[in-house]
């Protein structure tokens, strides 16, 4: 079970500085700093404290696949033998052509347990890495559920009230 940590106005101050956007500067935690009205350097320790604590697992850039050629994608649910899931979650996981991996529970009539958001330039590019993966994993059974409207692409966004 996950431990709750408790968490100070400035953790929360830090938080909603890094998710926005992330500016394009020749210093960028100089200018998240300042929006928080720390120095640098407590900006950074404040960081480090929060991912030593697994508040913040992970920071990274979000990519607006469409607009660089990714013109499909896809949802892969598969159904993998329960005492294989993780070793095959982390197979797939580790694919550059995998954004997400979940698992998920099953159902009388959908036997699917894993679930992987896949991206390509095409359908049939789609199709291909499906094909690879369930070969790579030795997983056979699945249904891929294509993206037909972008409703809705954000990152969650948490702490917002000042």
């Amino acid at each position: 079970m996950a431990q709750e940590v408790a968490m100070t106005e400035l953790d929360k101050k830090v938080i909603r500085a890094l998710q926005g956007d992330f500016p394009l500067v020749s210093d960028p935690y100089q200018v998240l700093a300042d929006q928080v009205g720390i120095s640098k350097e407590d900006f950074l320790a404040c960081v480090k404290k929060m991912e030593e604590s697994n508040v913040i697992r992970k920071m990274g850039a979000v990519l607006r696949h469409r607009e660089v050629g990714f013109r499909a994608n896809v949802l892969v649910a598969w159904a993998v033998p329960a005492e294989q899931l993780d070793e095959i979650a982390k197979k797939m996981a580790a694919s550059p052509s995998v954004s997400h991996c979940y698992d998920r529970n099953t159902a009388p009539d959908w036997p699917y347990n894993l679930y992987t958001m896949v991206h390509g330039h095409s359908r049939e590019e789609c199709e291909r890495i499906v094909e690879e993966l369930g070969k790579a994993c030795k997983v056979y059974e699945h249904t891929m559920l294509y993206s037909k409207k972008e409703w809705k692409k954000t990152s969650m966004r948490y702490f917002m009230e000042k």
